[in-house]
């Protein structure tokens, strides 16, 4: 039993190593959303902080700032959602069957 004991330790161990070095990658990763045709463009790092927000000058319209407004939030959901879903993508793999709530 000890051996079994000592096995499993080290599968452990070296399952963190390879979910630590997944988290690192994804934390260098970019990511990059648009709305409205292109018009506005958000880009994330994989830890989801916001890096560049790019607008398109014919989208401003200053008699319609909603607009725009709307244009921003839907890009940085967006974004946001893809750092997400790639990171329960990635992390996921560690954890499949493991029945463990909360965890990605």
């Amino acid at each position: 039993m000890k051996g079994n004991m000592k096995n499993m330790m080290k599968q452990m161990q070296q399952m963190q190593r390879k979910m630590e070095k997944a988290q690192e990658e994804l934390h260098e990763m970019t990511f990059e959303a648009t709305a409205g045709g292109g018009m506005v463009k958000v880009v994330a790092k994989g830890t989801k902080e916001i890096v560049d927000v790019e607008i398109q000058e014919d989208v401003v319209d200053p008699d319609d700032i909603e607009m725009l407004q709307d244009l921003i939030i839907a890009a940085t959901n967006d974004v946001i959602k893809q750092v997400d879903d790639k990171t329960n993508a990635t992390m996921g793999q560690f954890t499949k069957g493991l029945n463990m709530p909360g965890m990605f």
